[in-house]
């Protein structure tokens, strides 16, 4: 199946934008003020305008330059006529001084966030690269523990083999808090969730401590992309077949 031809299923997106000098002041302010245009954009189901933590995302400190939009769509077409047509985004687009934008199709999920799951399952996973979205609400009693443990897993995400991009991102610092990452493919990432050692030891501290209050893990299959980052398009050497 031809995922980008098939423009009539639920298509994600997943926006990074980066703003420098006085922008960062202006993104700021759009965390709260842009929440009532997208509740009335059209095709629009579901949307997370979020912030990241400094370093490789995955830090206590935040990054005021680095932020991130998800997007869900009832459709390809959606999508399109949002990021083309809009005048909203182009309020973005023009004060950003870099932005990369990724299309997926949900492969897999479980969890919710904000109380239901946004994202339908469409797709299985057969081969190529695989993105994952990790989202946790952490209860306050909990926040000193999970944040100790942030370094390590952090600095080992990095040295992972396959791991082509990964960054942390939150809707509010510290108590909510997801990660974005790319993979060459799903037996780079499950090597990565299950034989790590800081991780797997991070997943059962979770398990038997119960450290969220809410939690939602969901695989993405990428076919596209838009813009760039850090000057280049990170997925560009994993391109293929599913890519346009």
């Amino acid at each position: 199946m031809d995922l980008s031809t098939d423009t009539k299923q639920q298509v994600i997106t997943f926006t990074l934008f980066r703003f420098e000098g006085l922008q960062a002041f202006w993104i700021f302010a759009q965390m709260q003020k842009s929440k009532k245009v997208f509740k009335k954009v059209q095709g629009l189901e579901f949307f997370k305008l979020m912030g990241s933590g400094g370093k490789n995302g995955f830090s206590k400190m935040l990054n005021v330059n680095v932020y991130t939009l998800l997007a869900v769509w009832e459709s390809e077409e959606a999508a399109i006529s949002y990021f083309d047509k809009s005048r909203h985004f182009s309020g973005f687009q023009r004060r950003a001084t870099e932005f990369w934008t990724i299309y997926m199709k949900t492969s897999k999920v479980h969890g919710t966030w904000s109380g239901w799951n946004p994202f339908e399952t469409i797709q299985p996973y057969q081969t190529g690269p695989i993105a994952v979205i990790t989202r946790a609400r952490i209860k306050f009693l909990f926040l000193r523990k999970f944040w100790s443990y942030v370094p390590s897993v952090s600095k080992n995400m990095d040295d992972r083999d396959g791991s082509i991009f990964s960054i942390g991102i939150g809707e509010y610092p510290w108590l909510m808090q997801a990660t974005f990452s790319l993979w060459e493919d799903q037996e780079s990432m499950q090597n990565y969730a299950y034989r790590s050692k800081f991780h797997s030891e991070v997943i059962q501290k979770t398990r038997s401590l119960g450290w969220y209050s809410e939690e939602l893990f969901a695989n993405f299959i990428p076919y596209k992309t838009i813009g760039s980052w850090d000057g280049e398009n990170p997925l560009w050497p994993f391109m293929g077949q599913h890519f346009i």
